[in-house]
């Protein structure tokens, strides 16, 4: 019988919200057991919670974004994978604003704060999804597909197609959870060209720079989009190196982006509310079709 895990201590961290741009504190504290993962606005009236569930899913542009009775949480998956990879149930998350800090744009300085709160047994067993059949989910529009089978652990493959010069097909995959920290914990966010240009016209991303996202230049660069740039990373200059990446920024892995994706897919299943006993194969996966794939889960 396995236990289910909370952390020792409360531990906080502030940042910037990727999108919103806006300073924001978050403090991870231990929670009792059957809580599963649960943000609490400290920053509103009443301190409303808003539980991990995928039933509270709003919106997937860009992250994936809960709602409950109007209170808000933006791009929770980098904390929810966090959780997950480190083995952790239960936790309270506060925020005194809509969305966690994005940090470098992974999960590690998240899984450094959860493994420095500690992590402590309590007495009542983890509940366990056991996959026994075939489920898969398909998102005709954007051909992304989830696939669940049977496994003696949970395990993920990412395998993604940009369809892109500068970045085409890559694969990843995590064999045992136990090796998030070390595999896909620090692997970045990361966006095209023509994407960031939509973004910040969308007024959002406000809390990027060249150190928390990747950004792949898949088209020539303008001046006037170089100069918009400059302004919006408070940059003198930009450059692009040979590899096709934005400025300065140096890869952990060649497949860093296929990494990322597998995180957001651990993080968008966490929504679920349960631990997964099964494989994972997710074909160009998003946080569209990660989130909508429960639909097509059999209750346990």
């Amino acid at each position: 019988m396995v236990k289910q895990k909370t952390i020792k201590s409360e531990i906080s961290l502030v940042g910037v919200g990727l999108h919103t741009g806006k300073e924001v504190k978050m403090t991870f504290k231990p929670a009792p057991v059957n809580n599963g993962y649960t943000f609490v606005r400290v920053d509103l009236e009443g301190a409303p919670i808003i539980e991990a569930d995928a039933n509270y899913v709003v919106n997937t542009q860009r992250g994936t974004n809960l709602e409950k009775l109007g209170v808000k949480i933006q791009t929770s998956e980098h904390v929810l994978a966090a959780f997950v990879g480190c083995d952790v149930d239960n936790v309270i998350i506060e925020l005194d604003a809509s969305e966690p800090p994005i940090m470098d744009g992974s999960s590690k300085f998240f899984v450094e704060a959860i493994e420095k709160a500690g992590i402590e047994e309590q007495d009542a067993k983890r509940n366990v999804y056991v996959v026994k059949e075939i489920i898969s989910f398909t998102d005709d529009t954007s051909g992304s597909e989830i696939l669940v089978m049977p496994s003696d652990e949970y395990q993920v493959t990412a395998m993604v197609d940009f369809g892109t010069k500068v970045l085409g097909t890559q694969n990843a995959s995590l064999k045992h959870i136990c090796d998030f920290k070390e595999e896909i914990a620090d692997a970045r966010t990361f966006s095209f060209l023509h994407e960031l240009e939509t973004l910040l016209d969308e007024g959002l991303i406000k809390g990027g720079d060249l150190n928390n996202a990747i950004v792949y230049v898949d088209k020539e660069i303008s001046e006037k989009t170089m100069n918009n740039l400059k302004v919006a990373f408070g940059k003198e200059s930009i450059a692009v190196k040979p590899n096709g990446i934005l400025d300065n920024l140096t890869l952990h892995y060649p497949n860093e982006a296929a990494r990322h994706k597998l995180l957001d897919v651990i993080g968008d299943l966490a929504l679920i509310g349960t631990r997964i006993q099964g494989k994972i194969i997710a074909n160009k996966p998003g946080h569209f079709v990660n989130t909508n794939s429960r639909k097509r889960w059999p209750k346990s």
